[in-house]
């Protein structure tokens, strides 16, 4: 391919698109469970793309995977034993085990080739692969949580793909269910939640669907994420007993680990809602 060729994804239910100009595609493979590419592109680093969706690049991750997950490991008191379902690329697994306080991180990935491909492409997400509290699991991720063992998890995070495919399990009152039972009281559940500004309506059923769940407090962070439609995307958090609305500030404010977005400040800020979003979840 030449300098001057792009890759887009159109977004049709918002009408508009997202593209970085590429150098050459580096890999391509069909899966059982999605097609992966890979492309070099000029400016943002490396990008993965499964089936059509853009799903990361080496310059703009770190806003993703510090939001699911700082924001949550700093309000829950103590989160000794987290599960992360999905997550393949190890971008969270790495800003989980940042946390001191982690004692074992299970990352759940059905496709092994998504994380062998993180390795090989994205080796900076994949630091803490070999970390003694690591654990990665290749299975099913909507089975592992129905079978989990009642109250052995202090923090589940949910760093699926959009919610089509083998993700669509993962956005259901069912999977919550599961994810309650499977919770510590004070557990928190988080779950990446699509573009406010164009997947309001899957939010609101989302957070409908972790009440129905008998989580009694949730709130949605948004924050923003250039290579995803909109460039605004946010998080759902969802807690068993115990409110959202605080969080461990003077933690987050000293923190001994470095990151690129989220801070004290940065929290605070996505705890607040713009007026649209207050209106649509009667906040």
């Amino acid at each position: 391919m030449s300098q001057s060729s792009w890759y887009t994804e159109a977004h049709q239910a918002s009408g508009s698109s997202i593209g970085f100009r590429i150098e050459r595609q580096l890999h391509a493979e069909k899966t059982p469970w999605q097609t992966i590419e890979i492309y070099q592109t000029t400016d943002w680093g490396n990008l993965m793309v499964i089936d059509g969706c853009v799903m990361l690049t080496g310059r703009d991750n770190f806003l993703y995977h510090e939001m699911m997950t700082h924001p949550a490991l700093f309000t829950h008191a103590r989160a000794k034993r987290v599960v992360i379902i999905g997550g393949g690329d190890c971008g969270t697994l790495r800003e989980v085990l940042k946390h001191e306080e982690v004692e074992q991180a299970i990352q759940v990935e059905i496709d092994e080739r998504v994380t062998r491909l993180a390795e090989q492409y994205f080796p900076e997400l994949c630091d803490s692969n070999g970390d003694p509290r690591a654990e990665l699991l290749f299975i099913d991720g909507i089975k592992y949580m129905a079978e989990a063992e009642p109250e052995s998890i202090d923090l589940i995070i949910v760093d699926s793909t959009d919610p089509v495919g083998p993700a669509e399990g993962l956005f259901n009152a069912a999977f919550y269910a599961s994810c309650y039972k499977a919770l510590r009281h004070g557990g928190i559940l988080v779950q990446q939640s699509e573009s406010p500004l164009a997947h309001l309506e899957l939010i609101k059923a989302m957070r409908a669907a972790m009440r129905t769940a008998n989580f009694a407090a949730v709130r949605t962070l948004s924050f923003p994420q250039p290579c995803y439609p909109t460039g605004w995307w946010s998080c759902t958090m969802a807690r068993k007993g115990g409110d959202l609305a605080d969080f461990r500030e003077r933690g987050a404010m000293s923190k001994n680990f470095t990151t690129r977005y989220y801070n004290a400040e940065v929290h605070r800020g996505a705890l607040a809602q713009p007026e649209f979003m207050r209106e649509a979840f009667g906040e």
